[in-house]
Protein backbone atom coordinates (compact mmCIF):
# COMPACT_ATOMS: atom_id res chain seq x y z
CA UNK A 1 0.00 0.00 0.00
CA UNK A 2 1.73 3.18 -1.20
CA UNK A 3 -1.13 5.65 -0.86
CA UNK A 4 -4.44 5.87 1.02
CA UNK A 5 -7.37 8.21 0.49
CA UNK A 6 -7.11 11.17 2.88
CA UNK A 7 -10.71 10.81 4.13
CA UNK A 8 -10.14 7.13 4.98
CA UNK A 9 -6.86 7.90 6.70
CA UNK A 10 -8.30 10.73 8.85
CA UNK A 11 -11.17 8.49 9.87
CA UNK A 12 -8.79 5.58 10.62
CA UNK A 13 -6.54 7.66 12.91
CA UNK A 14 -9.61 8.97 14.73
CA UNK A 15 -9.42 12.64 13.72
CA UNK A 16 -13.08 12.39 12.65
CA UNK A 17 -15.81 10.16 14.08
CA UNK A 18 -17.21 9.16 10.69
CA UNK A 19 -15.79 8.91 7.21
CA UNK A 20 -18.52 11.19 5.91
CA UNK A 21 -17.37 13.90 8.37
CA UNK A 22 -13.83 13.49 7.03
CA UNK A 23 -15.12 13.76 3.45
CA UNK A 24 -17.10 16.91 4.26
CA UNK A 25 -14.04 18.49 5.89
CA UNK A 26 -11.91 17.71 2.84
CA UNK A 27 -14.45 19.04 0.37
CA UNK A 28 -15.03 22.09 2.58
CA UNK A 29 -11.37 23.15 2.37
CA UNK A 30 -10.56 22.34 6.00
CA UNK A 31 -7.87 19.76 5.17
CA UNK A 32 -4.52 20.57 3.57
CA UNK A 33 -1.65 18.34 2.52
CA UNK A 34 1.67 20.20 2.40
CA UNK A 35 -0.22 23.50 2.42
CA UNK A 36 -2.52 22.63 -0.52
CA UNK A 37 -6.27 21.99 -0.15
CA UNK A 38 -7.03 18.29 -0.43
CA UNK A 39 -10.14 16.66 -1.87
CA UNK A 40 -11.41 13.50 -0.18
CA UNK A 41 -9.99 11.22 -2.87
CA UNK A 42 -6.46 12.66 -2.65
CA UNK A 43 -3.89 10.00 -1.84
CA UNK A 44 -1.49 10.47 1.08
CA UNK A 45 1.84 8.74 1.59
CA UNK A 46 4.30 8.25 4.42
CA UNK A 47 5.98 11.53 5.40
CA UNK A 48 3.16 13.84 4.26
CA UNK A 49 2.17 16.64 6.65
CA UNK A 50 -1.58 17.14 7.05
CA UNK A 51 -3.26 20.27 8.45
CA UNK A 52 -6.86 20.02 9.67
CA UNK A 53 -8.97 22.99 10.74
CA UNK A 54 -11.54 21.96 13.36
CA UNK A 55 -13.43 24.85 14.94
CA UNK A 56 -10.74 27.43 15.75
CA UNK A 57 -7.87 24.95 16.14
CA UNK A 58 -5.41 23.99 13.38
CA UNK A 59 -4.23 20.42 13.99
CA UNK A 60 -1.04 19.23 12.27
CA UNK A 61 -0.03 15.59 11.77
CA UNK A 62 2.86 13.80 10.03
CA UNK A 63 2.08 10.40 8.55
CA UNK A 64 4.30 7.63 9.94
CA UNK A 65 2.48 4.56 8.58
CA UNK A 66 -0.53 4.07 6.32
CA UNK A 67 -3.77 2.33 7.24
CA UNK A 68 -7.30 2.08 5.90
CA UNK A 69 -8.86 0.41 8.94
CA UNK A 70 -9.96 2.23 12.07
CA UNK A 71 -7.88 1.56 15.16
CA UNK A 72 -7.97 2.05 18.89
CA UNK A 73 -6.84 5.41 20.24
CA UNK A 74 -3.74 3.86 21.84
CA UNK A 75 -2.41 2.78 18.42
CA UNK A 76 -2.76 6.17 16.73
CA UNK A 77 0.75 7.43 17.71
CA UNK A 78 2.22 4.49 15.72
CA UNK A 79 0.56 5.80 12.55
CA UNK A 80 0.56 9.61 12.89
CA UNK A 81 2.77 12.06 14.76
CA UNK A 82 0.90 14.98 16.27
CA UNK A 83 2.82 18.18 15.39
CA UNK A 84 0.13 20.57 16.66
CA UNK A 85 1.79 23.49 18.51
CA UNK A 86 0.88 24.08 22.16
CA UNK A 87 -0.53 27.50 21.27
CA UNK A 88 -3.21 25.79 19.15
CA UNK A 89 -3.96 23.21 21.84
CA UNK A 90 -4.44 26.02 24.38
CA UNK A 91 -7.47 27.13 22.36
CA UNK A 92 -9.16 23.87 23.32
CA UNK A 93 -8.56 24.49 27.02
CA UNK A 94 -9.59 28.14 27.00
CA UNK A 95 -12.66 28.75 29.12
CA UNK A 96 -15.76 29.63 27.20
CA UNK A 97 -17.31 32.90 28.20
CA UNK A 98 -20.91 32.50 29.06
CA UNK A 99 -23.26 35.22 27.99
CA UNK A 100 -26.41 35.47 29.97
CA UNK A 101 -29.06 37.63 28.46
CA UNK A 102 -32.07 38.54 30.47
CA UNK A 103 -35.36 39.94 29.33
CA UNK A 104 -38.13 41.31 31.44
CA UNK A 105 -40.74 38.70 32.15
CA UNK A 106 -43.76 39.16 29.95
CA UNK A 107 -42.01 41.42 27.43
CA UNK A 108 -42.80 39.00 24.60
CA UNK A 109 -40.66 37.79 21.76
CA UNK A 110 -37.62 39.78 20.60
CA UNK A 111 -38.25 42.29 17.83
CA UNK A 112 -36.16 42.49 14.65
CA UNK A 113 -34.15 45.27 16.24
CA UNK A 114 -33.53 43.15 19.35
CA UNK A 115 -32.45 40.26 17.12
CA UNK A 116 -29.99 42.46 15.18
CA UNK A 117 -28.45 43.64 18.45
CA UNK A 118 -28.17 40.05 19.62
CA UNK A 119 -26.48 39.03 16.35
CA UNK A 120 -23.97 41.90 16.63
CA UNK A 121 -23.13 40.84 20.17
CA UNK A 122 -22.70 37.19 19.16
CA UNK A 123 -20.48 37.99 16.11
CA UNK A 124 -17.56 38.66 18.41
CA UNK A 125 -17.53 35.05 19.67
CA UNK A 126 -16.32 31.95 17.85
CA UNK A 127 -18.34 28.88 18.78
Amino acid sequence: METVRIDKYLWAIRVFKTRSEATEACNGGKVKIAGVNAKASKGVKVGDVIEIRKASVLFTYRIIRLTESRMGAQLVPDFAENLTPDSELQKLRAPRETIILSRDRGSGRPTKKDRRQLDELMDGFDF
